[in-house]
Order: C-alpha cells, then structure tokens, then sequence
C-alpha cells in the first residue's frame, strides 16, 4: 500500500477523534501537585523503586473521543532501561467516574502506543492531553474506558525533556508500560472508587511498536513485575526481529521507522559506534528524527538507505559488525531484542515464563511489518506451548489494523478479566 494511502486512513480514523470531548474536569489536587513542565522534566538523578511516582497532576483527555465521566493524571514515574539502569519515564492513567460492577476490583488496560514518532513533542501523553499532532489511536482507547477498565498508558522511554525515545527496544518500553501499572496505584489523588488495588486483574494491549512493547511487558511480567496478575496479552503488527524489518524497510518508503529505530539505539548505547560513522546527511537525520512526528519523519525518510548516512557508506550488515568498547556488536544488541526467544511456559527453564494466553494478529494486506517475523513470532509462541492466539484474516493493511483488530481485541480481554478460557488456536 502507498504511503498517502496510510496517511489518508491514519487521517480518517484522527478525524473521529476531534469529534468528542472526555466528560470529566480534573480531580482534586491532594498530592498531585506538578506543573505541566514538572511532568515532562528528568530529575538531575533517578532513585526509587520501579513504579515510584516523581511527579503527578491531574489532567482531562480532550481527544479521547466519547470517553465516560472521568478522573486522569499525567505522571512521571521510576522505570529501567534496557541495560537495567534507572530511568525516568512519563504517561497517563485514567479511571473511569462510575464503580466498577463487574466482580472483583476494577481490571487495568496496561496500553502501549503505536508509532508517534521521537519528537517530544509525540509522546501519547501530550496527543492525549495537549495538542492533535499524529493521534489516531484515541477511538480505541476509549473503548476501554467504557467498559469501566482502568488505563495505564506508557509512554515508553526517552519523552522526557532533552531526550529521544527509545524506538521499539523493549526491553526499555516493556518495563516502562509494567511500572506504569504499578504508578497506577500508587496516584495520591483520590481515586473514583478507591486505589487501584493490587489484586486488579491486567491486560497488556499494544499495537507496531505497541506490538513490540506489549509482549516484551509480557515476556518480562514474571520475572520484572511478578505482583502484578497479569491476566492476558493482545499484540498486534508485532516487529518481532528487528534484523528482517529493517532489511525490509531499508530504501522503501517507510524507511522513516528504521531511521526512529537505529538513533534510538544510539540514546540507548551511546557507547556503541555511531556519531563518528555520520557524514553531513547523517548528522542531519538525526536531528531529523528528533523534531518530527510519525508523518514527518515518513515524508523526511521515504526511500532513504541506511548507506546514505555514514561516511563510508556502510550497509546494514557492516554496521552490525561493528563492535563497542566491551566487544559485543550492534548485530548481538538488535538479536537481543528479538521477540519468542528463550520463552516457554511457568512450569519451563526458560528465561521468559507466560502463564498467560495471548493474542497476536496482523492484517492481511501488511505492507510495513514483514509477514516472516509476525508469522514466525506467533511459531515461536507456539512453539513454546504458550496458549496462543492468532489471526491473520483482516482485510486490512498497517495502519488500519489497529482499527479492524479492536473489536477482537477487546473481547479478548474482556473474556481474561472475567476468567473464562482461552483455547488457542496453534
């Protein structure tokens, strides 16, 4: 599919958004107290535990379109990134005004986002809150909202000021849409119907990099987060090996989401070969990246090759070999990302442990993501014998998916918060 096409449905389903406003002022401000800068400000050093509130205020979410009655807030909390220091990272959660009928205590949507882009100016916080710039998956947030479900929404790393996202490296984003859980529950403010208590049942929902960062949340759960009762995953145009997309995205039109990927490697492991690899062009995409949103950065990096940007004009698999100051590789860094690898059920040895069903699809007509690594993420899953689902039956392409999958989506969970069982389908 062409790229305006993408931009054309990305457009329509945006266009919903500014239909509606959410219905609820902000709550009472008891503890949360931050300004608007506080929220979005690194502090000079990150101490706590994963979860810790650093700043909070309460917020309304004008472009979630007919969301119920509600109380939101902004949030600045304690994560790790993907080398396991601490970090600081931002998002939103949002509590629906009426109680929770549904049996137990109320469930928690832990949401993580599309592809925005590593502007700061992208994170889902602030399209939520603060400005329409690229927001599309609105509609389907508030969705879960009606149905009473909690939302705790990552922003994923490196959207705090002076920063740059960390683009689809899960083992950052995966921790960061956990802790957002548990700042959750731990919001000062008063809570419609009392704090999010530890024995809520969660769903992990995310879908492209959302994709990527939901089942790395759900491969790290047990061992990162084991308190929290992690009841199913729904991950959708998941990037599973990051080597086989960026072969596929590399000269293409929507090289713009390589370009996110690799100068968000860069942030992460800034001890790794990279600036002094840069030529002028080089230079000048990185700055590139950090001021756009999704669309721009597409528009900026349609049919760019990564041999354009370094002075020796090194292909993908040079760059690879390339090793940093302890002798690992980039090609060894981007292998750990890849997802289904070392995972298995409680019960294995594996380094991941889901006892959890989930739910994996993709549209029909993907034209971004390479079939191979979303079929061969689902294989793996099974392979594993972890209970999986999978659909790949939407008459759908990228970008629409997000839209053609919700249904599905929300039934999936639905059905794990109220316990009735998965059968899978591997």
């Amino acid at each position: 599919m062409k790229i305006t096409s993408v931009l054309a449905a990305c457009a329509t389903g945006a266009a919903a958004v500014t239909a509606a406003v959410a219905g609820a002022g902000p709550a009472s401000a008891a503890g949360c107290t931050a300004t608007e800068a506080e929220i979005y400000k690194p502090p000079a050093t990150v101490t706590g535990n994963p979860g810790d509130i650093l700043a909070c205020r309460p917020t309304t979410l004008p472009y979630v379109p007919n969301a119920p009655k509600l109380h939101a807030w902004k949030v600045q909390y304690v994560t790790e990134d993907a080398k396991g220091a601490k970090v600081a990272a931002s998002g939103t959660v949002a509590v629906p005004d009426a109680a929770w009928t549904g049996g137990g205590a109320r469930p928690t949507v832990n949401y993580t986002p599309f592809t925005h882009g590593s502007g700061p100016q992208c994170s889902l916080s602030k399209q939520m809150t603060t400005g329409f710039n690229d927001q599309y998956e609105a509609p389907n947030l508030s969705g879960f909202l009606n149905k009473g479900w909690a939302l705790a929404a990552t922003d994923g790393v490196g959207y705090l000021d002076g920063q740059t996202h960390f683009y689809v490296n899960g083992q950052a984003n995966g921790r960061a849409a956990l802790d957002v859980v548990r700042a959750a529950r731990r919001i000062p403010d008063p809570v419609p119907g009392g704090a999010l208590g530890g024995d809520g049942k969660v769903g992990i929902t995310g879908y492209s990099e959302g994709g990527n960062s939901s089942l790395w949340a759900a491969q790290l759960a047990a061992s990162y987060a084991p308190e929290l009762k992690v009841a199913g995953v729904a991950s959708g145009g998941v990037p599973g090996d990051l080597k086989t997309v960026a072969k596929f995205l590399n000269g293409g039109p929507f090289a713009g989401f390589m370009a996110d990927a690799v100068v968000g490697f860069h942030f992460q492991y800034p001890e790794m070969p990279f600036d002094e690899l840069m030529n002028d062009t080089g230079r000048k995409a990185i700055k590139d990246v950090q001021t756009n949103c999704l669309f721009g950065t597409l528009a900026v990096f349609a049919g760019q090759r990564m041999e354009n940007f370094s002075k020796d004009k090194l292909t993908l698999d040079q760059i690879y070999a390339l090793k940093g100051p302890d002798g690992a590789t980039w090609g060894q860094i981007v292998d750990g990302l890849k997802l289904g690898v070392d995972i298995g059920a409680p019960s294995s040895n594996a380094k991941y442990k889901i006892g959890f069903p989930v739910f994996q699809y993709r549209g029909y007509f993907e034209e971004i993501i390479p079939h191979e690594t979303e079929d061969g993420t689902r294989a793996a899953y099974c392979k594993a014998g972890i209970n999986t689902t999978w659909n790949n039956t939407y008459p759908t392409e990228h970008a629409t998916t997000l839209w053609g999958a919700s249904g599905d989506v929300m039934n999936f969970l639905d059905d794990r918060f109220h316990d009735k069982p998965a059968k899978g389908n591997c």
